[in-house]
């Protein structure tokens, strides 16, 4: 397999899930892959290079990662996957330090990973955001609020990293521990959209990884900022 060690990967969350799926998947191809997360994932290869890191601690996000990042200096393209999503309960019963915590990792977090990121070379950018901030769906109050802001977060720096693609992605629903809650721990009969996940479509990990590489090798079709929901494409 012809290598792309010159072709650096970052992967936040990468331990489990989605993120785990996307570090596998370019160790295969061949790239180097640096991961984040709090938990180091099962991987033995030299070319995966990891860093314990806990991002819902943001005010140490760039004591804590700015050397780290600032030794690769360049990326062709990073995930930011690191995300969480809370309890499903009413709005009225959410208060706002549940909302805060939500939104710490899944907003926050990344706005100082961007701020670090806008200072190297990066290629690519792509956040992973969801359908639910779109729909209005009762129960995922703090998750819709912190991926909506998340979409916004993207566009707004798209206009300052003016030499790097960014983009929010929804990559549908897919079988992982987040939405093993949602389908197995939730009422359906009080938060209805439950069921309609559980209806739906449910990727395997690693098949939404492939579905989030093809986003990327198809880019220079989208306006960098934009929100793109892969089950539209």
């Amino acid at each position: 397999m012809e290598k792309n060690l010159d072709k650096n990967i970052l992967i936040t969350g990468c331990s489990s899930g989605l993120g785990f799926a996307l570090t596998n998947f370019y160790l295969d191809e061949g790239y180097k892959v640096y991961g984040i997360s709090r938990s180091k994932p099962k991987i033995n290869d030299i070319n995966f290079i990891f860093k314990s890191f806990d991002l819902s601690q943001i005010d140490s996000i760039k004591d804590g990662l700015t050397n780290f990042l600032d030794e690769i200096n360049h990326f062709e393209i990073v995930y930011l996957n690191a995300g969480m999503l809370g309890e499903i309960k009413e709005m009225g019963k959410l208060s706002i330090k549940e909302i805060q915590e939500v939104s710490n990792l899944n907003v926050y977090a990344n706005k100082e990973l961007l701020d670090i990121l806008s200072t190297l070379t990066v290629k690519n950018i792509i956040a992973i955001s969801s359908g639910a901030a779109k729909n209005g769906s009762k129960g995922w109050g703090a998750y819709s609020l912190s991926k909506a802001t998340l979409n916004m977060l993207i566009n707004l720096y798209s206009k300052e990293m003016i030499n790097t693609k960014l983009l929010s992605v929804a990559p549908g629903v897919i079988e992982t521990p987040m939405t093993d809650i949602i389908r197995f721990d939730v009422d359906d009969n009080i938060y209805t959209s439950a069921r309609v996940l559980k209806e739906g479509e449910i990727q395997q990990p690693l098949d939404a990884a492939i579905r989030l590489h093809n986003v990327v090798e198809n880019i220079d079709e989208f306006v960098s900022g934009s929100f793109i929901d892969v089950r539209n494409i």
